[in-house]
C-alpha cells in the first residue's frame, strides 16, 4: 500500500499535522504540504469551445504524485466549517484535469483508491466538522474512490491537539486497521 498525504494547513507543525503524523508518520508515505506549492484558482471553462486554458502552476505536478499512490489522506484544518483554501484549490482544479488530454482516464485512475480525511477544528468540530466529512464523501463518490474513514480532532491554539487523546489514539490505528473507521 502506497500512501500520499496532502496537508492543507498553512501553518507548519499545525495541530492537523501533529494528528496526521500519528496516522502516517513523517518517514512513512509521501507527505505533500500544499502551502509549498502554487495552485491557481480554477477558471471554469468547461463549456468553452477551446476548453481550459493551460495554467502555469504546480497543480499537474501534484496530480502526478497523487496518481502514483493507492491511498490518499486529506489532512486539513476546519476553516469556516470547510476545508482550507489550499485544499479547496487543489480539489477544485480536478475539474480541469478531468478534461486535460494529458490525463486521459483521470476519473477511472482515481476509482477504487482508498481515501481518509483527518480534520481538526476548535469550534465544536465533532458536529460542525461533519459537513466537511460529508463533502469528502461526495468527492469520493463522484470519482468512485473508497472513503475508508476519518478522524476529527479538537484543537485551536498551536499544540492543543496533544490534549485530544482520543483523536491521537484513533489516528495511530486509522490506516492500519482493515475495517473502515470513523472517529
Amino acid at each position: 500500500m502506497s500512501i500520499i498525504v496532502f496537508h492543507g494547513s498553512t501553518r507548519k507543525n499545525s495541530n492537523t499535522e501533529i494528528l496526521t503524523y500519528q496516522a502516517v508518520p513523517k518517514n512513512q508515505g509521501t507527505h505533500v504540504y500544499l502551502r509549498d506549492y502554487t495552485i491557481r484558482p480554477i477558471i471554469d471553462q468547461r463549456h468553452d469551445i477551446h476548453g481550459f486554458t493551460p495554467v502555469d502552476d504546480h497543480h499537474t505536478e501534484l496530480i502526478d504524485q497523487l496518481l502514483q499512490h493507492d491511498t490518499i489522506v486529506f489532512a486539513t484544518p476546519i476553516y469556516w466549517y470547510s476545508m482550507s483554501g489550499l485544499m479547496k484549490l487543489f480539489i477544485d482544479r480536478w475539474s480541469q484535469i478531468l478534461r486535460d488530454p494529458d490525463y486521459p482516464g483521470f476519473r477511472e485512475k482515481l476509482a477504487n483508491k482508498k481515501v481518509y480525511a483527518i480534520i481538526v477544528g476548535g469550534d465544536n468540530p465533532f458536529i460542525k466538522g461533519l459537513p466537511l466529512i460529508q463533502q469528502f464523501q461526495y468527492i469520493c463518490d463522484f470519482y468512485r474512490m473508497h472513503f475508508a474513514g476519518y478522524i476529527i480532532g479538537k484543537a485551536s491554539k498551536p499544540g492543543e491537539i496533544l490534549n485530544d487523546l482520543k483523536a491521537l489514539k484513533s489516528a495511530s490505528s486509522l490506516i492500519n486497521d482493515t475495517a473502515d473507521k470513523n472517529f
